[in-house]
């Protein structure tokens, strides 16, 4: 059994993946054994020269499995892709948008030794340095509509919600972390089926972290740092708002309409 497998969720964005891909290289030890999966979401033809110019640059990694699906099954499907088929210790739910800086894999590897740590997420920091308000408390219907509309009114309590509060210089226990760059036990994750694949965009992070919660925990491990770019989509487009919404929904209705 290998220690890692990485599945990052294509859609268009390839340049930003070989990026994340070669860091992943250059930055995690030979003893660490890894097998990345590329989950490629993006829909085009097989003749496009974008994917073909992808594919001869991706196929020069060893580690690296290219997996076409054809369509867009979105985030959460399109991580679920492969679950059958992981065999690792851990497995590593990765945006395109992330990149290494050192060797953070052997050091989760030693953090996750916990036997009581079922998911960890390391610090996610901007490429300032500075670290990234991704980790919250349970999620709430006030707390969304602050985030989303109304943080520099509301600034105590998003500070709150976002765990402002808290020494996260320590290993700290997390009700949700935002799923950028998530690492979870491969048989709990195969366990719990994944993700929740309802959830076509957004939300499903949080619905699989609190299924993890349930019957583990999700622990900050503050010993190692990735860049996270962050680009922040539903925040600028109307139709991925929008999506971002209908998502945010279903988790209440799943979970129940707390209101605050």
């Amino acid at each position: 059994m290998i220690d890692f497998t990485i599945t990052i969720v294509a859609y268009r964005n390839y340049q930003d993946i070989l990026n994340a891909v070669e860091t992943v290289e250059r930055f995690t030890a030979d003893n660490v054994s890894k097998v990345l999966y590329v989950i490629d979401n993006s829909c085009y033809e097989d003749e496009n020269p974008e994917k073909k110019d992808f594919i001869n640059f991706i196929s020069k990694y060893e580690f690296v499995v290219y997996l076409d699906t054809g369509k867009n099954l979105g985030f959460g499907a399109g991580h679920n892709y492969n679950l059958k088929e992981l065999d690792s210790e851990f497995h590593i739910i990765m945006n395109p948008d992330i990149l290494l800086t050192e060797d953070s894999l052997s050091q989760i590897r030693e953090f996750m030794q916990d036997k009581s740590i079922g998911m960890c997420v390391p610090r996610l920091i901007d490429e300032e340095g500075n670290m990234q308000l991704v980790y919250r408390r349970e999620i709430t219907l006030f707390d969304m509509f602050v985030r989303m509309f109304a943080k520099n009114i509301f600034k105590k309590r998003f500070a709150y919600h976002t765990m402002q509060d808290c020494d996260l210089t320590k290993p700290i226990d997390v009700p949700f972390a935002q799923g950028s760059f998530l690492v979870i036990r491969t048989a709990l994750y195969q366990e719990l089926g994944g993700f929740d694949d309802r959830y076509f965009m957004y939300m499903e992070d949080a619905d699989l972290c609190k299924r993890v919660n349930q019957v583990s925990r999700l622990v900050l491990d503050p010993y190692t740092s990735v860049i996270h770019k962050w680009e922040k989509g539903s925040h600028k487009n109307k139709k991925l708002f929008k999506i971002h919404v209908q998502s945010m929904m279903a988790y209440f209705k799943k979970w129940g309409f707390k209101l605050v």
